[in-house]
């Protein structure tokens, strides 16, 4: 079991960088101080997706910064990313732990206290909850989960809890006073004007 070693969790969307290229806007970011990314371009195929993460792992070696990889275990092993992030639907986590050993981290999303309970049996190393805010992306998980059930799943688990869904300038700080170990976003930073800007404030408020 690892500990994350970030407290601003970046997750990719192509969609949403507004025309610039991807790999652009995360050198951006990385440039601006992130220290994780999260691969996740679910409507990739495995050549494609292959080859992007082969191209973001350079870049986060490059910055210091650790590289995971939504879903697919396999692309993860094929470049050495520093993890996984599994959802309810992904490989179970025992699974993805004997495939990728000890070493590599595993995050787990979660929607409850419940599926934070079952992560933390499984082995997961760090989970993300929301969402936490409303945001068009997790709209289909339901309704803002708000701060009280955030405040719960921090007391009660043991791991390092990340919050995650319509994460904004106006609401970091709010998160982290709840003793969550830091967010996850994608909007903030991806879609931004000046995504190196964004992320220094981004990282700012997180510590303030």
């Amino acid at each position: 079991m690892g500990t994350p070693a970030f407290d601003l969790y970046l997750v990719s969307d192509r969609n949403q960088t507004r025309g610039y290229n991807l790999l652009w806007v995360l050198e951006q970011a990385l440039a601006g101080g992130v220290k994780a990314v999260q691969l996740r371009e679910k409507d990739l195929g495995g050549k494609e997706l292959f080859q992007l993460a082969e191209q973001t792992r350079r870049l986060c070696e490059r910055y210091d910064a650790a590289l995971f990889i939504n879903d697919r275990v396999d692309v993860a092993l094929a470049v050495d990313a520093a993890g996984v992030q599994l959802g309810q639907t992904s490989l179970p986590i025992e699974a993805a732990r004997l495939l990728l050993g000890p070493q590599k981290l595993i995050g787990a999303s979660i929607h409850s206290l419940a599926e934070g309970r079952q992560a933390e049996q499984n082995g997961a190393d760090f989970v993300l909850f929301g969402p936490v805010y409303f945001t068009p992306s997790k709209a289909s998980f339901g309704a803002p989960q708000g701060l009280a059930a955030l405040a719960n799943i921090v007391e009660t688990l043991s791991l390092p809890v990340y919050a995650i869904g319509g994460i904004t300038a106006d609401n970091i700080a709010a998160v982290r006073r709840l003793g969550a170990s830091g967010a996850a976003l994608i909007a903030a930073i991806i879609s931004a004007e000046n995504p190196q800007a964004a992320a220094q404030t981004m990282i700012r408020l997180l510590r303030s």
